[in-house]
């Protein structure tokens, strides 16, 4: 297929500007401290791309000469932090090993800006193939692209587009602050509480049944959908409905351990290992199914590093040069290189085995990254940024260094006993971080590009915006990190003696890393749970296939998601259940009460809306989690209590189960009737 040559209407428009660039740096900001402190808590970060565009139109609107490109930039820079906030799901890890006790400054933010750029570069050869070329949906992509046209158009009612831009910024505003709100009801003056489980006992086995009253992951699930929701239950239900009432029948419960600890136990220490080998199965299937794109798009970048000279080419088919990817690569390939020295030289090791050990991590993480770049933006383009299997890419990127590292290990017996064997064991999650800022960023770019293709928007440009986003967020990783560590901990890493461990942050991804990485060099790895979750994963592989050939499509069920409802705690799993199952239902509601002419357009309203809405309960209960991280860091540091503004009422457990379960109801309903209206109004 060959696409026809279009008329370049927005030649003379401004594009890469400076005011652009600063409010970018500024949403990336933003939105990475959100995205970071999410994933900490529950193992889940958002699509910044969408809301970065609509705020990016309520405020550039005050410029006279803005417009839909230069909004596009913004939106472009600014997705970084949705995406290279991923390397939570690993770099906590080593904290929780005891190998580091904080996250070094420039060790961080130089591995985050090597792989994010080398992220960027790897799949641009792939623009052609994948977003032009292509008939891939790109979900968020469309959807950022037909925002950007809402703000430069009028749309079909004759309503003004930069009212549209203000009304979509304030459903994100009003959703941020009901969130926000009750977060700081939450985990400030603690009179709410954050989730509640009824536990059941029928002889010796026991279950729950959970509920967790996150308003984040309310909005999380309103935008996973309902297919993924259906998944995560049935992980719940394979989890707490099956194996942990087995286990514990099978077990002997202490006499000194209550019902909930002993069964909580069981789970952590058994079960979730069943969900880890459900993801890693779905994570190495992903990757089978897309070997034939990879191929093709290996091929694709042999033939544009052979170059050519592209000044003949229209604005909007021109990439970074040749040229210019290869410098990048080079640059950042030496960043990379900087990186594992630095930390390699902390463990005193012979000078011979120290370079050995920096130029296998460099040429692992270069060879995997590349590797994996174009599968990352295959799926980012089939079911979008949010949804993509970047965990399970990290899972099999963690199995795979480790084992590379085992047999140089086996070679030079040091490196194993080096830190008390925890030398390797770090290198291994430090390397797997940077393949993994790799990882992420090649799953947003092509997402970019293909919002950029549909707005006529100039590519190198975008790939230069994107960069500037990688640098931003990498500076701001670290010290968010830092005072999240401070103010909370992490689960099994506590940065005080005296914390209440209840309040620390799960980081589920990065405790399984950090569990899986340990197993494969301590030769005790749980491999009869993880082989019951390969099994399993294998069987719901199978079923998914023929739902999806016998429905033409149309149903699916997404198996890493099963492994999330395993693997992740059910009072997290629940409400993203929740919001999938609201979408659903709204979606079905405006279908049955629209008239058949509207019916598409409603949709469309209800599903911008509704998405932008969702993204403000995310941002708001992040952001107040970040704000509450600086009270409680303030707190600390002078000898306060790290829960300075809870009310400590007698008597209010129960209470405030309660009234967190209606704080929780009270936001579905506004949710539904805010989005529902909006297709009322248009009919």
């Amino acid at each position: 297929m060959q696409v026809q040559p279009i008329g370049d209407m927005y030649a003379n428009h401004k594009e890469l500007t400076l005011r652009g660039i600063i409010l970018g740096a500024l949403i990336t900001v933003i939105f990475t401290a959100s995205n970071v402190y999410l994933g900490l808590k529950v193992g889940l970060t958002f699509a910044s791309s969408i809301p970065a565009a609509v705020i990016s139109m309520a405020v550039l609107k005050f410029a006279k000469d803005s417009n839909i490109l230069e909004n596009n930039i913004v939106q472009t820079q600014a997705s970084a932090a949705g995406t290279l906030s991923s390397i939570i799901f690993v770099l906590p890890a080593l904290l929780m090993l005891g190998y580091w006790t904080g996250f070094p400054f420039w060790q961080t933010t130089i591995l985050c800006i090597a792989g994010g750029i080398l992220g960027v570069i790897f799949t641009i050869p792939l623009r052609y193939a994948m977003v032009v070329n292509s008939d891939l949906p790109y979900p968020e992509g469309v959807a950022a692209a037909e925002i950007l046209r809402a703000g430069e158009q009028d749309t079909a009612d004759d309503t003004p587009a930069q009212s549209d831009a203000s009304t979509g910024a304030k459903d994100i505003v009003i959703g941020g602050a009901l969130s926000g709100i009750v977060a700081f009801l939450t985990g400030g003056l603690r009179v709410l509480a954050d989730s509640a489980g009824y536990w059941f006992k029928a002889g010796s086995a026991i279950t729950q049944l959970p509920m967790g009253f996150s308003l984040a992951l309310l909005g999380a699930g309103y935008l996973v959908g309902v297919a993924g929701g259906i998944a995560i239950l049935l992980g719940i239900i394979i989890a707490w409905g099956a194996a942990v009432p087995i286990l514990t029948s099978m077990t002997p419960q202490p006499s000194d351990v209550e019902m909930s600890a002993f069964a909580m136990k069981i789970w952590k220490e058994n079960v979730r290992f069943i969900g880890a080998g459900t993801i890693g199965v779905a994570a190495i299937w992903t990757l089978l199914t897309l070997m034939k794109p990879m191929i093709e798009g290996l091929k694709i970048s042999m033939q544009a590093l052979k170059g050519g000279n592209s000044s003949n080419l229209s604005r909007m088919e021109q990439d970074l040069s040749p040229k210019v990817m290869i410098g990048w690569t080079v640059v950042m390939t030496l960043l990379l290189a900087v990186s594992f020295y630095q930390f390699v030289a902390d463990a005193s090791l012979p000078a011979g085995l120290a370079w050995l050990l920096v130029l296998v991590c460099t040429a692992v993480t270069f060879i995997i990254g590349f590797l994996v770049a174009a599968a990352c933006g295959y799926m980012a383009g089939l079911v979008g940024s949010s949804s993509s299997p970047i965990s399970g890419i990290g899972i099999i990127s963690i199995v795979v260094i480790s084992l590379i590292l085992l047999l140089v290990g086996n070679a030079y017996p040091q490196l194993l006993t080096t830190g008390d064997g925890k030398f390797v064991t770090a290198l291994a999650l430090f390397c797997g971080s940077a393949v993994l800022c790799v990882a992420t960023i090649s799953n947003d770019n092509l997402q970019d590009l293909k919002t950029g293709y549909l707005v006529k928007a100039t590519p190198w440009r975008q790939q230069v915006a994107l960069m500037i986003g990688v640098v931003v967020g990498a500076l701001v990783i670290s010290p968010i990190l830092e005072l999240l560590y401070k103010a909370y901990g992490f689960t099994g890493a506590l940065p005080r003696p005296d914390m209440d461990a209840s309040q620390a942050l799960g980081a589920p991804q990065a405790t399984l890393m950090t569990t899986i990485a340990k197993g494969i060099f301590a030769h005790n790895l749980n491999w009869d749970f993880i082989l019951i979750g390969v099994l399993i994963g294998a069987v719901l592989i199978v079923a998914d296939t023929l739902l999806r050939k016998t429905s033409a499509g149309k149903y699916s069920l997404p198996v890493l998601a099963v492994g999330m409802g395993i693997y992740l705690p059910p009072t997290i799993n629940m409400p993203i259940f929740i919001g999938s199952v609201l979408a659903w239902w709204i979606k079905n509601r405006i279908t049955k009460n629209s008239a058949a002419a509207q019916r598409e357009r409603n949709l469309k309203l209800a599903e911008r809306k509704g998405t932008l809405f969702a993204a403000g309960l995310i941002v708001g209960e992040s952001l107040i989690g970040v704000i509450m991280a600086f009270i409680i860091a303030a707190s600390v540091t002078t000898g306060g209590s790290d829960a300075p503004l809870a009310l400590k009422l007698a008597n209010w457990d129960n209470i405030a189960q309660w009234l967190g379960l209606l704080a929780f109801v009270l936001a579905i309903v506004i949710l539904a009737r805010r989005v529902l209206s909006s297709a009322k109004t248009s009919a």
